[in-house]
């Protein structure tokens, strides 16, 4: 599986955190990772890690983006903008093995996929003002 497929199966993690109890996580990601055909034990970690580490830093990813998207505070944005930013906030900061260009082209992929019609643009701005301060 490549780091796009991946970092899309966070993003759906993510998002799935928003409709289910932190209790409730981890029975739901195992079913949604049951339902991964061809997944090795590799990859399942390489997903659980990452999305338990962006879990980690989720506050001080809120706080960011709080302070960088004016008018638009994370309980305003829509639930999938706001996951894609969170993990590519992550990625940004936190993870060394990802470029900031590749998580932004990512993030902008994703919003593009599974965002609406402006949710492109606003995680790219988003993203390019949490870039120039960094």
């Amino acid at each position: 599986m490549k780091r796009r497929e991946m970092r899309e199966h966070i993003f759906k993690l993510l998002f799935m955190g928003e409709f289910n109890t932190v209790e409730e996580m981890p029975e739901q990601s195992s079913l949604y990772f049951e339902t991964l055909e061809e997944l090795s034990p590799q990859e399942e970690e390489y997903m659980r890690g990452k999305y338990e580490k962006v879990l980690e830093h989720v506050e001080e990813i809120d706080e960011l983006l709080n302070k960088v998207s004016s008018g638009w505070k994370v309980n305003r944005m829509s639930k999938v903008d706001l996951n894609i930013l969170r993990l590519a906030v992550y990625e940004m900061k936190y993870d060394e093995d990802v470029p900031f260009k590749v998580a932004i082209n990512e993030a902008v992929e994703l919003s593009k996929k599974f965002g609406g019609d402006e949710s492109s643009s606003f995680v790219n701005g988003i993203l390019g003002k949490i870039a120039k301060e960094q």
